[in-house]
């Protein structure tokens, strides 16, 4: 049999408590630095009241002046003993028999109070109803206080207790027994095992992990933080401190604070891990910070070393606060504004990892790379790329840099990842089906607002941009933006649509304000639509529908039908918002020429002028014919390459005015063409036209700016329907065989 590295020693729990404030049992900072959840401190108690066995410690019989003291009151101490495992239990023992608090993830102190109730030998977390309830004893740790006199203190209880109810010469003695059974708690017996002071810091290391490996109370990542506190204390100190840092706002000073992410030490050794060796699989890492050698198996000091300092320089980046405030203003760049649009931690990090190899390793200039990463984190956070098998789709992505080898490789990989994933079966089948969700927090819905602020929308029924409404620095006492439903719940369920599911789908929601959403409260939409519309001109709605994805007339439709093509339309405008990414355009500008700019050019493929909209200036009267020909050309522009067409001008350029149409004011010819579009041509399309009115040679012209569509264009001609293109500065009808040919080269 070999020779054991530790020895049994037995103790009772008063006597190491006093070790642990006497300082000689400290705490080495291989050991995960926060404490259990306080309803588990509480059951530790209760355990320990029923008399059930709790478990053992596991100490390191070493001496050392770095090591940290239990608590926040202690100085540091030169410890014999140092807790390698059991850290979690004795530091809640220390802390509730101590009354001292302890520091909790959030790196804030808090005081543990745990409450007893003496009658029926009850622990709990105290709270502010137990606190005033007389029939416990709202903090335990008063009962081992230094100068407390116990026969008294039952008598305290018991009067106190009399005040509010009767008690009987049973209950008394019940009391008093409970009371000094749980003072007796200082005679509660331990084993702790002791590693000899033989053993070095690696071996103390390693068996901690194969200890808490077996119960799986630690991930990779925390075997990982165990190493760097042995062989590389000050790092893991770094973790800490830029997490504590990011929790809070600094005055006057730079720090991590952001409002995105409060990241946690484990979070950011990733980072670190596939910055420094590319890995995302941390199994693997833990063995080269050894000093493992994958192929031979053997350790080496040197190579630990080596290994170390390359973690080292690649954490010196992670926490740069310059790469990672430069990082966070990508996330802007992209829509994003706050944590409540994040779905996935990992997603942010793991995007991260890609913006430092990027600038630090590939030297990408900022501009180009900070909008390559907000291309790709939109794709990311879309798609939601690393919410499954995050390890895994990351592993991938950093093997495809094995082949990049400059600045503008590194960009074009990751924009030919971008476009392999987001193709026109993304844009069309599977962002809709995505969309058909009523989950809160979906990555789809979070893109679609993210898609709002690329595009500048204001809120529906508002003068305010998303953006401005979506600023987390903006706080009140409601939410400057409130989700609400279009078709709203009362109605509904009027209607027979009962179903939460049914009645929360993503696409029944909107951004209003919250005065506006008061005010809407139950009305149907065909109530309140017209009602705040009035706010705003026809074309202002236009726009305003376009970026809410509202189908023209949609307050009139089925719900069923509603939910099904509002869909089409949110993911219409997510792709929209991501070509503003994809193609480095300024985000939200929109070009539009002037009226002279086009007059200029003359007709051409995406340049057409019309004399009128409806008025046959020969016979004087309204011609559907001269309907049919701005129908055609509409048409034409957006099965094509898009383009402008002016209403009010002749083919050479010369003015006519929009007067000779007879419209009694601006906005009835807008509604006009409108209606027309809607009813020949289709609702749908009608987010890519963009109506205005503009001043040309002392005269007024319409001009109709149709982007490129997404689905083909058809007219309704009588009982047909007929299919338009450009052909160079002309409009042209296909056949049927040409129209078929035509839709697979341009839309299929």
């Amino acid at each position: 049999m070999s020779e054991t590295v530790f020895t049994k020693v037995d103790y009772t729990l008063g006597p190491l408590v006093e070790d642990i404030a006497l300082g000689k049992i400290g705490l080495p900072d291989i050991q995960r630095p926060f404490v259990w959840k306080n309803a588990k401190v509480r059951n530790l108690f209760d355990s320990m009241y029923r008399g059930y066995p709790v478990g053992y410690f596991l100490f390191w019989d070493a001496v050392s002046d770095e090591n940290k003291a239990i608590g926040t009151d202690m100085k540091q101490k030169v410890a014999q003993l140092l807790i390698v495992d059991g850290q979690q239990r004795l530091t809640s023992l220390y802390a509730v028999v101590k009354g001292i608090p302890v520091v909790r993830e959030n790196y804030n102190a808090e005081l543990i109070e745990i409450a007893f109730n003496p009658l029926e030998g009850k622990f709990e977390v105290a709270d502010a109803a137990i606190r005033k309830n007389k029939a416990f004893i709202p903090n335990i740790s008063v009962v081992w206080d230094k100068g407390i006199n116990l026969y008294k203190f039952i008598g305290n209880y018991i009067a106190e207790l009399k005040e509010n109810r009767e008690i009987s010469e049973a209950e008394e003695d019940r009391i008093s027994d409970a009371i000094s059974r749980l003072h007796n708690l200082m005679s509660f017996p331990f084993t702790a095992l002791e590693l000899a002071a033989s053993v070095n810091e690696e071996q103390v290391s390693e068996v901690f992990v194969r200890i808490n490996s077996e119960g799986k109370k630690l991930n990779q990542a925390d075997f990982i933080l165990t190493l760097m506190s042995v062989f590389w204390d000050a790092g893991r100190s770094q973790l800490e401190a830029f997490c504590r840092e990011s929790r809070t706002p600094s005055v006057g000073e730079p720090s991590a604070f952001n409002h995105f992410i409060r990241p946690k030490p484990d979070q950011l050794l990733r980072v670190s891990v596939g910055l420094a060796f590319r890995r995302a699989r941390l199994q693997y890492v833990y063995s080269i910070l050894r000093g493992k050698d994958l192929e031979t198996e053997q350790f080496s000091p040197e190579r630990r070393d080596e290994q170390f300092e390359v973690l080292k320089q690649a954490q010196d980046r992670v926490l740069n606060l310059q790469n990672w405030h430069d990082f966070l203003k990508a996330l802007i760049l992209a829509g994003y504004r706050s944590d409540k649009m994040i779905s996935s931690e990992t997603n942010l990090l793991y995007t991260y990892v890609f913006y430092l190899i990027g600038r630090t390793e590939y030297g990408v200039d900022e501009y180009t790379l900070r909008r390559v990463v907000s291309q790709w984190y939109f794709m990311v956070n879309l798609t939601g790329r690393y919410t499954s098998s995050p390890e895994s789709k990351m592993e991938f992505d950093l093997a495809r840099l094995r082949t990049v080898k400059t600045a503008d490789e590194f960009v074009l990989m990751m924009r030919q990842v971008c476009d392999s994933i987001l193709t026109s079966d993304f844009w069309s089948i599977t962002l809709p089906n995505e969309l058909a969700t009523a989950a809160a927090r979906s990555p789809s819905l979070y893109a679609y607002f993210a898609a709002q602020n690329l595009l500048d929308a204001k809120v529906l029924f508002s003068q305010h941009k998303v953006s401005e409404l979506l600023d987390p620095a903006t706080q009140g006492h409601r939410s400057s933006l409130e989700r609400h439903h279009l078709f709203p719940k009362a109605h509904l369920k009027a209607q027979g649509v009962t179903d939460n599911r049914d009645i929360n789908q993503i696409a029944n929601f909107t951004m209003v304000e919250w005065g506006d959403n008061a005010k809407i409260s139950d009305k149907p939409p065909t109530e309140y639509v017209s009602e705040l519309s009035e706010r705003f001109t026809p074309q202002e709605m236009e726009r305003m529908r376009y970026w809410h994805a509202l189908p023209d007339d949609w307050e009139d439709m089925d719900y069923r039908d509603f939910l099904k093509l509002r869909r089409e339309c949110m993911a219409g405008v997510i792709e929209d918002a991501y070509k503003v990414l994809a193609k480095n355009g300024k985000v939200a500008e929109e070009v539009m020429f002037s009226v002279a700019d086009l007059i200029t050019q003359g007709e051409t493929t995406t340049i057409e002028f019309k004399s009128t909209l409806r008025t046959n200036l020969h016979t004087g009267e309204k011609d559907p014919r001269m309907e049919m020909s701005v129908l055609k050309t509409v048409a034409a522009f957006l099965n094509t390459h898009g383009g402008t067409l002016v209403v009010g001008m002749a083919d050479d350029g010369s003015p006519v005015g929009i007067e000779v149409d007879q419209f009694a004011n601006e906005d009835k010819m807008y509604l006009h063409l409108v209606n027309l579009i809607n009813g020949r041509i289709g609702p749908q399309h009608m987010m890519y036209i963009q109506p205005r009115f503009d001043d040309y040679d002392h005269t007024r012209v319409l001009v109709v700016e149709c982007n490129k569509g997404k689905a083909p264009v058809y007219v309704k001609d009588g009982n047909s329907e007929k299919f338009f293109v450009r052909t160079g500065a002309s409009t042209t009808e296909l056949s049927v065989s040409q129209v078929q040919e035509f839709i697979q080269q341009r839309f299929v």
